[in-house]
């Protein structure tokens, strides 16, 4: 039986921050992911600049993944009920399309001495001295990052998302002459739902619709609603993805299994922004494999103290955020004061906190 330290199932962002923070361990480390790179995933394409930051820190120099596609500065948000608003951010994102973002940064991990291969994985079979893979690799420690549908959550017996915490989201790319904002639109129809049109630079923006499972809505039905709140956009071919949303609960088991990004269901509830969490949660395990045995209990840990708070705001938010009202008093609010935008954006695309700044100016604004 082949035999590595660490095997990461999954090559996207999160697998491959994990195996770069194996790689700087000194571990081997062994990248199996079904697809060859390039190749298309379904998201909203959007990177915040804190993504970049845990790159940095994993020794990534990340001007190479950006290249070709400019920062975008400002960020536009439109209400349930009509209320706007658009500002610069404190720091510009970057829209690169995942079939370029992931093989740069797959590229940079297997530069720095992790083993690709391509290979579906079936069978993960966690036992008390290691992980054995389709029968025929063994690892002291697994890292599961492959997504939504992951196996390796199903191998580890927990259980399938309910329908209230699932989202599901259509996406196309569409022509477009606006290259300076970042849109999110939403709506009081079928709440909680919204529409984003992210520029990526080149004449096209990545466009697309989502909400919860829950709501019962069909494939018409998400197109309908693309098509209602951005009634300019003409996407290519829509394709659909659903994300588990993050509730603040930990999904972490202790042993040799390690969760990260989609797989951890670690998926923003208020934005759907998954690509921070993946990049920081797969560096977090990539970390905790060096404990072995304890990787489990080590990776529950960091991510608490990393993450634990801001998944407590957000899980908070999202639940007040199903009054329309109150999201537009929180939409006026962020229009007549920086500050209260800031947060509002650090809260919905990286690590931030819901302020005592940001509730209080929402309910003067309620009232």
């Amino acid at each position: 039986m082949e035999r590595w330290d660490v095997v990461v199932v999954g090559g996207g962002p999160a697998g491959a921050a994990a195996a770069l923070a194996v790689v700087r361990t000194g571990a081997r480390v062994l990248v199996l992911d079904r697809a060859d790179f390039p190749r298309d995933k379904v998201c909203g394409d959007a990177v915040a600049p804190e993504a970049f930051d845990v790159l940095a820190g994993l020794g990534v120099d990340v001007a190479p993944l950006t290249e070709g596609y400019p920062p975008v500065p400002r960020l536009s948000l439109r209400s349930p009920g009509g209320a706007t608003v658009e500002r610069a951010t404190q720091r510009p994102a970057y829209v690169i399309p995942r079939e370029v973002l992931d093989a740069r940064l797959l590229g940079v991990a297997v530069s720095a001495d992790a083993e690709f291969r391509r290979q579906l994985v079936r069978r993960v079979e966690p036992r008390a001295d290691g992980v054995v893979v389709d029968g025929s690799l063994e690892a002291r420690v697994l890292v599961g990052a492959d997504g939504a549908e992951s196996v390796v959550r199903r191998a580890l017996g927990l259980g399938a998302h309910a329908p209230g915490r699932l989202a599901v989201a259509i996406r196309g790319y569409a022509p477009t002459t606006e290259d300076g904002a970042l849109r999110l639109v939403t709506t009081a129809q079928r709440w909680p739902a919204y529409a984003w049109s992210f520029p990526i630079g080149d004449g096209r923006a990545n466009v697309g619709y989502g909400e919860l499972v829950s709501g019962g809505a069909t494939r018409a039905q998400l197109v309908e609603g693309l098509r209602r709140l951005l009634p300019d956009a003409e996407p290519d071919a829509l394709r659909a993805h659903r994300l588990p949303l993050s509730t603040g609960r930990r999904r972490q088991p202790d042993g040799r299994v390690l969760l990260a990004g989609d797989a951890a269901g670690l998926i923003n509830p208020l934005t759907g922004e998954g690509i921070f969490y993946a990049v920081l949660s797969g560096a977090l395990a990539g970390r905790a494999a060096a404990h072995g045995a304890g990787a489990g209990a080590e990776l529950r840990s960091s991510l608490d103290r990393r993450l634990g708070a801001h998944l407590r705001s957000t899980s908070t938010a999202s639940q007040l955020s199903r009054w329309p009202r109150l999201m537009d008093a929180a939409f006026r609010a962020a229009a007549a004061d920086q500050q209260v935008f800031d947060d509002v954006v650090d809260l919905g695309l990286a690590d931030g906190r819901l302020t005592a700044r940001t509730l209080a100016a929402a309910v003067r604004r309620l009232r």
